[in-house]
């Protein structure tokens, strides 16, 4: 059974930075990309990038690209999502999710299997 579980969200100082995990056990890799979002209080769940497990290129969302990286370890079964200056805007609740077999990749119906999330509070 496949299942994904992020970690590190915590409460920081705005201008810190912040690397969450997202383990994938059961899943196999090759062909699969795993996405990041968000939701902030009171708004929609926010597309922020996705990553290849199979080669690993990576796209994030262009106003985000200067803070916001995503990279993955095949052998450790994980996706990370290095954040960097982060600001009090970025405080969300942070998950990681499975691309599914079809629709848009920006658009959280395009993912099929996603984690419980954690939390990031950024205070400034």
């Amino acid at each position: 059974q496949v299942q994904l579980v992020e970690s590190g969200g915590k409460s920081v100082q705005a201008g810190s930075s912040l690397k969450l995990s997202c383990g994938f056990s059961g899943l196999t890799i090759s062909s699969r990309r795993m996405g990041w979002f968000r939701r902030a209080p009171g708004k929609e769940r926010e597309f922020l990038g996705v990553i290849s497990l199979n080669d690993g290129s990576t796209f994030v969302v262009h106003r985000l690209q200067d803070r916001f990286t995503i990279s993955r370890d095949n052998a450790k079964s994980q996706v990370y999502l290095q954040m960097n200056s982060l600001k009090a805007e970025d405080t969300a609740t942070y998950y990681c999710a499975r691309r599914g077999p079809e629709g848009s990749i920006t658009d959280s119906r395009g993912y099929d299997l996603w984690g419980q999330g954690t939390q990031v509070t950024v205070t400034s």
